[in-house]
């Protein structure tokens, strides 16, 4: 592997030959060339035959020590039909040469002996900047400390100091009373030299900003052992700016582990690790990080001053916060990565921001990285200063318009901050991993028993997390703690199918989470209800969203009630205190029907019946759907008076039987036909039956004048009303008719009087009369993707 660039080299070059002759013979036509070319034919039945004995040799290397089953192509229906098998193969591959690579580069550590893969097994990994970054399963490095963490601590936190350099006033180890007067803690050992320091008058000078050193012809000195720490203490004595900063991990541990340490000079570079078993002797750099002559830079120090003081006993005097300069200077950005690419031009790193910092050794990209954090920050810091001098007025009253002080007034509020041991709070979830908060920032709606469910696991989860020195996060993500509540899985195949992902923990204690979901759900009846408990700890907040959301409640009940119960039966609802009490007070529903039954069916699959009811007639009387059958009967003050039966409809008497002359054709009643008023029978409402003027019609067709006569006869003794005789038509004349060939020319009087003639002969005349379309021109004509009608 020592020549592993020629040997890259010579594989991509050969690669890239064989893929652009694959594209070029896809190309062309060898199927047409083949059926005119016997000789062509042949020698391409000879190189398919060469390439399948050469793809299932490779085929068969590449699966001899893996779990694929290798695939065997004979022809090429094989081919197409196995492709996926080869897919995976190939995938396989990648993955293999992904491994060796990272290990080859120093990305990732080396397994030991005891936890490498077997023979025969591929471990299927990320990709190279995803396995440098995701959390690794190594052994916990805070088991080997000297003082080993328990998550237990209910005590106020001490510091860990046993010494204190450059004090004003002596070590203090005795507690004293917090602000609430309700515990005693410890209190700050360098409070009082925070308060009084004052910045050397280098912040306040303008200078010229003092370039770094290149990045690439330099190098960080690794500390790991205690003699290169105080030969690196040695030199930050002698220099009076240096900037620091921090790398956490907090996947794998409760409250969280410094992992690495990084301090920059104008000159050099230190990168010190901070998970040694003696990481507490790490103090004696308070030599430096307390000196008053030494100014501490650092970006975003909020979380830095905490850590450092919990895990090393380090405290920050003349600090220098660049964050609060971003901010005070108005700059688009507050992030260390904006001021790099501002005043650098160096772009960050951004996937290694997440990169578990417990890997030893550490991989060159991880170190670059880690060593960019404050390699670059004092030529920041020096640009910084000079733009707070330029847009400060020192001159004005009461440090109006000093930004130089502003920012040290902010930066020394920060290194004023205390570490304090989590304390759990089940009630009120108050506290920095209490519920309370995850509650507030999420909208979800918990009844009583999802709240009361979401509390049991929040607090499980809290417990477990304690114990396995785990973060909650890796226990259970927060969005299962809104989930499982819904759900209420009942078994471990419930649990598992809606907490996904499932992590490690929730697999290994899924019976006890099924266990402690069924206790809360038992005991959320006599539970608190979450507004009630928002209430009491966010009173001007939540209480009013409590009388809202129960004022609307109250309204939404009366409303309804007002819809059925006369006005004079709508109890008054006062302003009570409780108005979820008064909304009770309204029986909007009940339980049974007086028509009926019970209004409530029965469910039990047990108990339930199937039983057959004889058939309902239509008069049964039905009582009328008014608001007192949906009320409670003893309720009611005015009895329900029963109601009058109905009464069916009459039934139409049967027609009379009509002579075998009286017929009629069905067809001719069911067109609509204008009736005279004399069929309109007033006392029953309905049409007589009588001949239509159909048979009228026929019967001048057929011009028997003796049956029309006997027709008109035998219809005048059955109907009151008989329609008139109709006048026999005279012959027509051809003689005197008008000549078709040449009409004679008509006024327009006669034209109008022959139009209205007929229109009233043919009453279908007038739907010839419509709008009509509008014709198709040469200039309407459309083209293509364009109208006539959206003229552009």
């Amino acid at each position: 592997m020592d020549d592993f660039p020629t040997l890259h080299s010579t594989l991509t070059s050969a690669l890239l030959d064989t893929t652009r002759s694959a594209v070029a013979l896809a190309a062309e036509d060898l199927s047409f060339h083949r059926t005119i070319d016997a000789s062509l034919a042949s020698a391409l039945n000879a190189q398919n035959a060469r390439l399948l004995s050469l793809t299932n040799r490779l085929l068969g290397s590449a699966t001899a020590h893996a779990d694929h089953v290798r695939p065997t192509l004979r022809d090429m229906d094989d081919v197409e039909n196995n492709w996926a098998q080869v897919v995976d193969v190939v995938d396989s591959l990648l993955e293999r040469a992904d491994t060796a690579l990272d290990d080859f580069t120093g990305a990732v550590k080396r397994l030991s002996p005891r936890e490498q893969t077997p023979v025969g097994k591929v471990a299927a990994r990320p990709s190279r900047v995803s396995a440098a970054v995701r959390v690794q399963d190594i052994e916990k490095p805070q088991l080997l400390f000297d003082h080993e963490p328990t998550n237990r601590e209910s005590a106020p936190f001490q510091p860990l100091l046993s010494h204190k350099p450059h004090a004003t006033v002596p070590l203090d180890t005795a507690p004293v009373a917090s602000d609430d007067e309700t515990a005693s803690q410890f209190p700050h050992p360098y409070q009082l030299e925070i308060e009084q320091y004052r910045y050397p008058a280098e912040v306040y000078t303008y200078a010229e900003p003092i370039l770094y050193h290149p990045f690439e012809s330099t190098t960080a000195t690794f500390v790991d052992t205690e003699d290169a720490l105080y030969e690196m203490l040695e030199g930050l004595k002698k220099v009076k700016l240096i900037a620091i900063d921090l790398e956490h991990h907090d996947q794998r541990s409760y409250i969280g582990i410094v992992s690495l340490m990084q301090i920059s000079t104008r000159d050099r570079d230190w990168i010190v690790d901070t998970l040694k078993p003696w990481r507490r002797k790490l103090q004696c750099l308070n030599e430096v990080f307390a000196d008053p002559s030494v100014v501490k830079v650092l970006h975003g120090a909020h979380m830095d001053s905490i850590w450092l003081q919990r895990d090393l006993g380090l405290y920050l005097v003349g600090l220098f916060d660049t964050h609060h300069a971003s901010r005070a200077l108005g700059y688009p950005g507050g992030s260390y990565a904006y001021l790099l690419q501002r005043f650098t031009g160096v772009q960050a790193q951004k996937q290694y921001q997440t990169a578990d910092w417990r890997m030893r050794p550490l991989s060159k990209e991880l170190l670059d990285y880690a060593r960019s954090d404050t390699h670059y920050l004092l030529y920041i810091y020096d640009h910084m200063r000079n733009e707070l001098i330029e847009r400060s007025d020192f001159h004005a009253p009461n440090f109006e318009k000093d930004k130089v002080h502003d920012v040290c007034e902010r930066s020394k509020d920060y290194a004023l901050q205390r570490y304090k041991h989590p304390v759990y709070d089940f009630d009120f979830g108050q506290g920095s991993g209490g519920w309370y908060k995850l509650v507030s920032r999420t909208p979800a709606s918990l009844n009583k028993e999802d709240f009361a469910i979401f509390r049991a696991l929040h607090k499980w989860r809290d417990d477990v997390a304690r114990e396995q020195d785990d973060s909650v996060h890796y226990i259970m993500p927060n969005h299962m703690l809104f989930t499982l509540p819904r759900a209420v899985p009942t078994n471990r195949a419930e649990l598992l199918s809606a907490a996904q992902p499932a992590t490690q923990t929730i697999r290994s204690r899924a019976d006890e989470i099924v266990s402690l979901i069924a206790e809360a759900k038992a005991a959320s009846a006599d539970g608190p209800d979450l507004l009630e408990v928002l209430a009491q700890i966010d009173p001007h907040h939540y209480k009013k969203a409590l009388e809202k959301a129960a004022s609307n409640e109250v309204a939404k009940g009366i409303a309804v009630v007002a819809n059925f119960l006369p006005t004079k039966e709508v109890p008054a609802i006062s302003n009570t205190s409780n108005s979820i009490l008064a909304s009770a007070l309204l029986p909007l529903r009940s339980v049974t029907s007086m028509f009926w039954g019970a209004s409530k069916p029965n469910t039990d699959p047990q108990t339930r019946k199937i039983t057959t009811t004889p058939a309902i007639e239509l008069n049964v009387p039905l009582p009328p759907l008014r608001a007192e059958i949906f009320a409670d009967p003893s309720t009611l003050q005015t009895p329900i008076a029963p109601s009058p039966a109905a009464t069916p409809a009459p039934r139409l008497a049967p027609a009379e039987e009509e002579d075998g002359e009286n017929t009629f054709i069905l067809s001719a009643l069911s067109k609509p036909k204008k009736r005279p008023h004399s069929d309109l029978d007033p006392t029953s409402n309905t049409l007589a039956l009588s001949p239509d003027a159909d048979e009228v019609a026929r019967a001048k067709a057929e011009r028997k004048k003796a049956r029309k006569e006997a027709k008109r006869a035998a219809a005048s003794s059955t109907v009151d009303a008989t329609p008139p005789a109709v006048e026999e038509e005279e012959a027509f004349d051809y003689t005197t008719a008008a000549s078709i060939l040449n009409p004679p020319r008509l006024s327009r009087d006669e034209m109008k009087a022959a139009e209205k003639a007929r229109k009233k002969a043919n009453p279908w005349t007038k739907s010839l009369d419509g709008p009509k379309g509008l014709g198709r021109t040469g200039k309407q004509r459309e083209g293509g993707g364009r109208s006539v009608t959206y003229k552009s």
